[in-house]
C-alpha cells in the first residue's frame, strides 16, 4: 500500500487504535512468564537459571502491581501444587481467580488501608520464609503505590499526601521512588531482607525509561543506590518541604543524621540469594505494534522507547516528527511513527486528565487543520492519570470541531482538564483495565503529505 489513493482508504484513529491494543496484547503478563519459565518433574527453569526442584522446600508467591495478578495466575498454573501459598496486591479491577495465591486489590495511585493490609500479609510470608525455600516475586508498574506501609507513628493517609505531593510536582519517577524508599520498611531492597535466607527471584515488568531495577515498584528486592538525604533533595529541589507531612519530615532528617539505618546497598549480604529479571517492557511492545503495523501494510519506523521529560515538549517532539517524517520520501506511505516512555506532567490547573491525554490535546492544537496524521497517545495499563480512559486520540480535525462547538482547546489545556476535552468533542481510547503496564505508547499515523494548517 503506497500513495494517495491507498492512504485515503484509511480511518487513520481506528488503525492507531488497532495498533495500540496489538502492542498492549504484546506484554500481557500471563504470556511474558511463559516465556521465561519452564517446569516439570526434574528441572524448573526461569529466566534462565535451572533450579533444583528436589532441593527445594516451599515455594511461596508475593508480589505488587497493575500486572503482577495475571503474573502470578501464570505462575500457579505452570507450578501447580509447589506453590504453596503467596499473597499479591493488584490495583482495583485487576484481581484474577487464583487457588493458593491470594489476590488483593488496593488504591492507586496513592495508597489506602487495603495496600497497608495487603502489604502486611506479604511481608508475613517473607519474614516466615526458610533457607530451603523460594520466593518467586512479581513486580510490576504501580508496585510502589500497592505495596503500601508507612514509618512508625505516621499515617498511610501522610503517605498518601506527600505521594499526590510528589506525583503532582514534576518530579520524575527516579526522585518520586528516592522519597518512597526511604519512607518504607519493604521498598529499596528491604522485602529481600526480610526474606532472607530464602531464595529470591522477581519477574519484573518495566514501567520504567531504561528498565532500572532498583525503580520499577521501588526496587523491593533490589539494592538500593539512592539515601536519606538524597530523598531530602528531592523535597528541596521541588521546593515541597512545606508540603510534607512534619512526621514523614522528620523521618528522612532522623535517616539523613544517621538515627536510621539505610536502605541495603549492592554489598548488603542479605541481597546475596537474590536474582532479579526483567521479563517485559516498553520496547517489547512496540515491536507488537510495528508488526501488526507491517501486516496491515504500513511502513514502520519505532522511533524511541526511552521518551520522557515534560509532556508538552515531547508533543512538539513528536508532532514535529510527524511533519518531517510525511515530507520524507524515502519512507512510504501510510506509514505508522512509534514513540513509548512517559512523559512528566506538572499539574498546575484543578481539572482532571492525565499525560497521555494532555499530550494529544497538545498535539491536535499543534496539528489543527492538518491532513494525514493521526495520533494516539495510550497508558498500557488502560488508565490514564485519575480516569477510566487509556488516553486520546487526534488528528488535524479535533481542534477544529472543538471551534465548532465553541471548545477552547488552549483554555482546558491551561486548567490540565483534558478529560473534559475529550468528554465533549471525542476521541478517548477506552481499553479498561489492561492487567499489564509499560509505560505509554504513541502511535502516529502518516497518510498523504501534510497540507498547511489555514
Amino acid at each position: 500500500m503506497a500513495g494517495g489513493d491507498a492512504v485515503m482508504a484509511i480511518d487513520g484513529k481506528a488503525l492507531a487504535l488497532a495498533c495500540f491494543k496489538a502492542g498492549v496484547a504484546g506484554v500481557a503478563p500471563d504470556r511474558l512468564v511463559r516465556d521465561h519459565v519452564r517446569s516439570d518433574e526434574r528441572t524448573l527453569t526461569i529466566c534462565g537459571q535451572e533450579f533444583d526442584p528436589s532441593r527445594i522446600e516451599r515455594i511461596f508467591v508475593v508480589g505488587a502491581g497493575k500486572a503482577s495478578g495475571l503474573m502470578a495466575l501464570a505462575l500457579e498454573e505452570m507450578l501447580g501444587d509447589r506453590v504453596i501459598g503467596g499473597a499479591v496486591v493488584v490495583k482495583h479491577g485487576h484481581a484474577v481467580p487464583c487457588r493458593k495465591i491470594r489476590i488483593m486489590e488496593a488504591a492507586h495511585p496513592y495508597p489506602d488501608q487495603a495496600g497497608v493490609d495487603a502489604t502486611q500479609k506479604i511481608m508475613r510470608f517473607c519474614e516466615e520464609a526458610r533457607e530451603g525455600d523460594l520466593m518467586l516475586c512479581v513486580w510490576s508498574g504501580g508496585g510502589s503505590a500497592l505495596l503500601a506501609d508507612a514509618p512508625e507513628e505516621c499515617s498511610v493517609e501522610e503517605v498518601a499526601r506527600l505521594s499526590e505531593v510528589l506525583v503532582t510536582s514534576g518530579a520524575d519517577i527516579g526522585e518520586i521512588n528516592a522519597v518512597r524508599k526511604h519512607l518504607s520498611r519493604v521498598k529499596g531492597g528491604q522485602l529481600a531482607r526480610l526474606a532472607w535466607p530464602a531464595r529470591v527471584v522477581s519477574l519484573i515488568l518495566s514501567d520504567v525509561v531504561g528498565d532500572p531495577l532498583d525503580v520499577i515498584a521501588s526496587g523491593p528486592t533490589v539494592a538500593d543506590p539512592t539515601t536519606f538525604g538524597e530523598a531530602l533533595a528531592v523535597l528541596r529541589k521541588y521546593r515541597i518541604e512545606a508540603q510534607t507531612p512534619p512526621q514523614l519530615l522528620q523521618v528522612l532528617n532522623n535517616g539523613a543524621a544517621g538515627l536510621l539505618p539505610e536502605t541495603p546497598k549492592a554489598d548488603d549480604p542479605a541481597l546475596a540469594r537474590t536474582v532479579n529479571s526483567i521479563i517485559g517492557n516498553n520496547r517489547i511492545a512496540l515491536e507488537h505494534v510495528a508488526q501488526y503495523a507491517q501486516s496491515r501494510g504500513l511502513s514502520v519506523r519505532i522511533v524511541t522507547d526511552r521518551l520522557e521529560g515534560a509532556t508538552a515538549e515531547a508533543a512538539a517532539t513528536i508532532v514535529r516528527a510527524a511533519c518531517e517524517a510525511q515530507s520524507d520520501t524515502s519512507l512510504a506511505k501510510p506509514a505508522c511513527l512509534l514513540f513509548g516512555g512517559e512523559t512528566t506532567l506538572r499539574v498546575m490547573g484543578c481539572g482532571t486528565g492525565g499525560r497521555n491525554q494532555h499530550l494529544a490535546l497538545q498535539a491536535a492544537r499543534l496539528l489543527r487543520g492538518r491532513k494525514g496524521i493521526t495520533l494516539l497517545a495510550g497508558g498500557s495499563d488502560g488508565t490514564d492519570g485519575p480516569t477510566e480512559m487509556a488516553g486520546a486520540v487526534v488528528d488535524g480535525e479535533t481542534c477544529v470541531a472543538a471551534e465548532r462547538a465553541n471548545v477552547d482547546a488552549a483554555a482546558y489545556l491551561r486548567a490540565f482538564d483534558s478529560y473534559a476535552f475529550f468528554k465533549k468533542i471525542g476521541g478517548h481510547v477506552f481499553t479498561g483495565p489492561t492487567r499489564t503496564n509499560v509505560m505509554d505508547l504513541i502511535v502516529v499515523i502518516l497518510g498523504a503529505d501534510a497540507s498547511p494548517a489555514p
